[in-house]
């Protein structure tokens, strides 16, 4: 038998021979760490895009290395770290043997943008060419205050939860939540020094409920700011209510008497307001699912109004006795008091609507003018007249929480904390982003800030500037450019006093 040869011709021999080399290539990167085939697309890649000038120059060579890495693939299953130049293998889920997984690296990026932040918060501010308006924010710094008791200790070990300050702001209300379940409320007192200091002390006695407390607004039944409305929810067998406390419970060194002190059983509450127009000054409203009560505190006389959502949000005007709702559906209405309830729904004055279910109303001064927050991290001021929004917000961040809006139209701000726990300030009348400030510990759902703003912490000689309660903690940014001087100052003659120096 005669076996005849064939000889192929040599371009035949060399495309076979690449597909070979092609296929063992590929096969050996399925099995070989993913870094090496991208330090050798790295090496490819610099010698290509070198210029002839970089070879010379290191801060050259540095950003073309920071262009290549930024370049880099993304690889199925692995992450690329641009600090070590290689890549990592990333499975779903994680354990002993996998620790990265892409949420833990978000977060990594996350805390590392925060810790950033922070850091350039510390440093002396650069004014440039700032506004004068702008100069007072970006001049907040942080300084955290110690809170007092009657016996000189530092009593809250709680995680603050909400903090709402009466309207001098010499009083803040306070929610924490208690480690073994429920939660408890207090007051705590501010006064200032001619030094520019903030001192604060919570009040001898601390409620405590098994209850969330859902909503709460100050309200002036015997004088201004004399009770706390709070809205407790309901569960197991204990029926939601809302509650009217004097604020004098809160002191047992206060001779006077308590006064009024009620509470309606009202379920699945959201929200509050309290009336502070002359023909409603003992009213109240709840909203609820799909209700909205009005009732007198004093009469218990009660109107309702269905609503085809939950109410979340609302508040009333000064000067008119109409009540701002907020709605999940994103509805936002409104109710003039003076006419009754019809099943209709004729007695909305005012109706308009945004994309996602609002969290926060804020009516202006003017009560043409109205502020309105919602799900999707939406600020909008609306004019209710035409119902046409005037101006948006932009860098609020929010996908589902119940969060507040701010507004100090003294000192033209508007101020919001995002679930991604970052506090932003606004300038009210451009929309102009001014400032975001992080938060001092990691973010997370069940840290997110609250906040107080005041031109006066502490009465009507106080200090202005952002009270921002976060964990167990409390801190004190000042709206003033020489808060920082004074301090520095007083360290200074401190230091010069000091027997030291003697």
């Amino acid at each position: 038998m005669c076996v005849s040869k064939v000889i192929l011709p040599t371009p035949v021999l060399i495309i076979l021979l690449i597909l070979n080399i092609s296929f063992v290539s590929s096969h050996r990167y399925r099995h070989n760490d993913a870094a090496r085939l991208h330090r050798a697309s790295q090496r490819s890649y610099d010698h290509q895009s070198a210029s002839p000038s970089s070879s010379s120059s290191s801060s050259s060579s540095s950003s073309s290395s920071t262009k290549a890495s930024s370049t880099a693939p993304e690889l199925p299953g692995f992450y690329f770290d641009p600090e070590k130049n290689r890549y990592f293998r990333l499975l779903p889920g994680h354990n002993n043997c996998n620790p990265l997984t892409k949420e833990q690296l978000q977060e990594k990026e996350r805390e590392k943008q925060r810790n950033k932040m922070l850091a350039e918060d510390d440093k002396p501010n650069k004014v440039g060419l700032l506004l004068a308006h702008e100069i007072k924010v970006s001049g907040m710094r942080r300084h955290k205050l110690e809170i007092q008791s009657t016996d000189n200790s530092s009593p809250n070990m709680d995680n603050f939860r909400l903090i709402v300050g009466d309207s001098a702001c010499e009083r803040v209300f306070t929610v924490n939540d208690v480690s073994h379940g429920g939660c408890k409320y207090g007051i705590m007192n501010f006064s200032s020094s001619s030094q520019g200091s903030l001192s604060v002390e919570m009040c001898d006695n601390l409620y405590f409920t098994n209850r969330k407390v859902n909503s709460i607004c100050w309200a002036s039944v015997n004088y201004p700011d004399s009770h706390v409305l709070l809205c407790l929810v309901g569960m197991a067998d204990t029926p939601g209510c809302v509650s009217l406390l004097p604020a004098s419970l809160f002191s047992n060194s206060n001779p006077d008497q308590p006064g009024m002190l009620c509470s309606f059983k009202i379920s699945s509450a959201w929200s509050c307001a309290w009336c502070l127009n002359p023909q409603f000054d003992k009213t109240f409203s709840t909203g609820l699912s799909r209700r909205v009560i009005v009732k007198d505190a004093e009469t218990g006389r009660t109107q309702t109004y269905c609503v085809g959502s939950d109410v979340l949000a609302q508040q009333f005007a000064l000067r008119v006795p109409v009540l701002f709702n907020g709605c999940r559906s994103g509805e936002i209405f409104s109710i003039d008091l003076r006419q009754r309830s019809r099943g209709d729904q004729s007695w909305k004055a005012t109706r308009f609507r945004q994309e996602s279910a609002i969290t926060s109303v804020r009516v202006l001064q003017d009560e043409n003018y109205l502020l309105a927050a919602d799900m999707l991290g939406q600020i909008k001021l609306w004019d209710v007249r035409v119902t046409k929004p005037v101006q948006e917000y932009k860098g609020h961040y929010n996908e589902h929480a119940y969060l507040p809006v701010h507004v100090n139209e003294h000192e033209g701000l508007l101020l919001a904390v995002g679930q991604d726990c970052y506090t932003r300030l606004w300038s009210l009348k451009d929309g102009h982003l001014l400032r975001t400030i992080p938060s001092p510990h990691p973010a997370a759902n069940d840290l997110i800030p609250s906040i107080v703003f005041s031109s006066n912490l502490g009465g009507s000689t106080g200090l202005p500037g952002l009270l921002m309660a976060v964990k167990h903690d409390l801190y004190y940014f000042p709206y003033n450019t020489d808060y920082q001087e004074r301090e520095q100052q007083m360290t200074r003659f401190d230091k010069a006093s000091s027997p030291d120096d003697f």
